[in-house]
C-alpha cells in the first residue's frame, strides 16, 4: 500500500484527511458490506448524491491502485474488498501521520500530542503513561 501522508488534508474531518470524499465513501461501503460488486458499491453511495456509475469505478480504481481494496472475479463480474479493516488502516494512517511530525520535532510533537490528548481525553493521558511504562520496563529487561 502506499503511504498515505502525501494526501494528508489537516483541513478535513476523520478519515477525509486522507481520503477523497468518495474515495471515503466507497471504503465505508467496503467496510460495512465486505464483498461487493461496483454496481453495489455505486447503489449504495448515488442513494445520497446523484453520481455516474463511470465515476464510481474511476474512483474504486484509484483506490485499487493506492492498494486500499482487491478485485477478484467472480463468474462475469469483478468484487471488491477492502485489503484491511477499519481499524488496521487508521492504525496505519495514524502511525504514518506520527512519524511524519516526528520526523520535524520529536519533542514538540510529544508536547503538543500529550496537550491535545489531555483536552480531549484525560483518560487517555493516564492510559499512555502506564504504555510508557510498560515499554520501559519491557526495554529494560532485554
Amino acid at each position: 500500500m502506499k503511504h498515505l501522508m502525501s494526501t494528508f488534508k489537516p483541513h478535513k474531518a476523520g478519515l477525509g484527511r486522507v481520503l477523497g470524499d468518495l474515495e471515503k465513501s466507497v471504503m465505508d461501503v467496503l467496510w460495512d458490506k465486505g464483498e461487493v460488486t461496483g454496481r453495489e458499491v455505486f447503489e449504495e453511495i448515488g442513494r445520497g448524491r446523484p453520481l455516474a456509475f463511470t465515476t464510481i469505478l474511476t474512483v474504486v480504481d484509484r483506490l485499487l491502485k493506492k492498494g486500499l481494496i482487491r478485485r477478484a472475479k467472480r463468474g462475469r463480474l469483478f468484487v471488491y474488498t477492502a485489503a484491511m479493516s477499519r481499524d488496521d488502516f487508521v492504525k496505519q494512517v495514524s502511525h504514518e501521520v506520527l512519524q511524519g511530525i516526528m520526523d520535524i520535532s520529536a519533542s514538540s510533537a510529544a508536547s503538543s500530542f500529550v496537550d491535545i490528548l489531555y483536552k480531549t481525553s484525560p483518560q487517555e493521558v493516564e492510559r499512555l503513561s502506564r504504555l510508557i511504562e510498560e515499554k520501559k520496563r519491557g526495554k529494560s529487561r532485554k
